[in-house]
């Protein structure tokens, strides 16, 4: 069953024509990593099989689906370029550069606590990392331009998810000490200084996405959600906690820095329509993903798939599969884009 035509010709057609970015900036984690981690020493890598085996001819690039990520979809739908180069990757181009690059990492999270558990690159490694990048940038294009470039271009962060399903449920360090309203309070207080960090260094226009219903992904079904594998009310409840933290810590910020637009880019009620009603949109299986069991499996655990997986909406247990990333991209452009002008 294919996804509705008009769904997908509304959300295009939306993005205005005469808006253009001259790039695009992610930082966040493994929902939009294009390949950071194989260029560092950790397990959370997807650089093999069956990882994107849907990707440019089935080529693994470390990218935690079967083919292209929410980053690679960004540039592609503004028209910049058709994919989101990860910046430790060696054979990056100076057009690379400046057409924008990924700093993510699967792993990762605001927390600090959340990347030192994975071995990854933390919020503040994958900062300097982006200081180094405007140093090589301005060598390229030169100050002027660079500046111009870190105005115009829209910063995007993808972090959370594993701060509360890994590091706040998944162990007794964080909640020995905080509830679970203050350790949200806590991880949007690090968005906001990172934000915050990204603006010094002359970004303007930043979108920093919230937090998916984390109770629904098919492993937090396996692991909490009973024999019925229903969704988790309590984590979709931190997820919605977060959000509203974020929310706020935004506007907070759009007050004091006028001349830049933070966005809070909502990730929660399409994605919670799109598996309470997988028909609507073309898919058959919501609580189970393509790799494996469908229940459990992901990264190295992912050994075999099924043979239908457009018919799914998660790849692996944790992460979609390029058909709804591309749904859900083309959702935040219709919604947000002109936020951005």
């Amino acid at each position: 069953m294919n996804v509705s035509l008009p769904y997908i010709a509304e959300a295009v057609n939306s993005i205005p024509k005469n808006i253009t970015f001259p790039a695009v900036i992610v930082f966040g984690d493994s929902l939009v990593d294009t390949g950071n981690n194989n260029y560092i020493k950790t397990i959370a890598k997807a650089n093999y099989l069956p990882y994107g085996k849907d990707f440019m001819g089935g080529k693994p690039t470390g990218r935690f689906s079967n083919g292209k990520v929410p980053s690679d979809l960004l540039v592609e739908e503004l028209g910049i370029k058709p994919l989101l180069p990860a910046y430790l990757d060696p054979t990056l181009t100076a057009q690379d550069l400046i057409t924008g690059v990924n700093f993510a990492s699967g792993g990762a999270g605001y927390d600090p606590l959340t990347s030192d558990i994975a071995s990854v690159l933390s919020l503040s490694k994958q900062l300097e990392l982006f200081k180094d990048y405007i140093i090589k940038l301005k060598r390229i294009a030169g100050e002027e331009r660079t500046s111009t470039i870190l105005r115009e271009t829209p910063i995007i962060l993808v972090f959370g998810s594993n701060d509360i399903t890994n590091t706040y449920y998944g162990g007794p360090l964080r909640k020995s000490h905080y509830d679970i309203s203050s350790y949200v309070g806590l991880l949007g207080s690090y968005a906001s200084s990172f934000v915050q960090d990204l603006y010094k260094l002359g970004a303007r226009r930043i979108g920093v996405f919230g937090l998916p219903p984390l109770g629904c992904l098919p492993s937090q079904r396996t692991l909490k959600g009973g024999a019925e594998r229903e969704c988790v009310e309590l984590y979709n409840q931190a997820a919605q906690l977060f959000n509203d933290k974020l929310s706020v810590e935004l506007n907070s910020v759009n007050s004091r820095f006028p001349d830049a637009r933070m966005i809070y880019i909502d990730i929660y009620n399409h994605p919670l329509d799109l598996i309470q009603n997988p028909n609507k949109y073309g898919f058959r299986t919501a609580n189970k993903g393509c790799c494996g069991s469908g229940t459990i499996e992901v990264a190295f655990l992912c050994k075999y798939t099924c043979s239908n997986v457009s018919e799914y909406i998660f790849w692996d247990s944790f992460h979609p599969t390029e058909k709804a990333y591309r749904l859900l991209v083309q959702q935040i452009l219709q919604q947000y884009v002109n936020n951005f002008i």
